[in-house]
């Protein structure tokens, strides 16, 4: 990835990161940088909020579910 594409990826997760915040929804910046991928690779987003609700709901943090980011 170029150097100008990384920054624009970084500020949209950064935005989209901050709006989460605003509504609260909990979600962590990795959970959600995955939730972002999934919904460009075509997965129904509102399947994927149907999911972390249920979740939520059995209380298991989304991070449980989610590979380990690299170190």
């Amino acid at each position: 990835m170029d150097p100008e594409a990384a920054r624009s990826a970084r500020e949209s997760l950064d935005l989209a990161f901050h709006m989460s915040n605003i509504l609260d929804t909990g979600l962590d910046r990795h959970a959600l940088s995955i939730l972002i991928a999934l919904c460009d690779l075509g997965v129904n987003p509102e399947a994927l909020a149907a999911i972390v609700k249920e979740l939520r709901k059995e209380r298991l943090p989304l991070s449980s579910l989610l590979p380990t980011p690299p170190s």
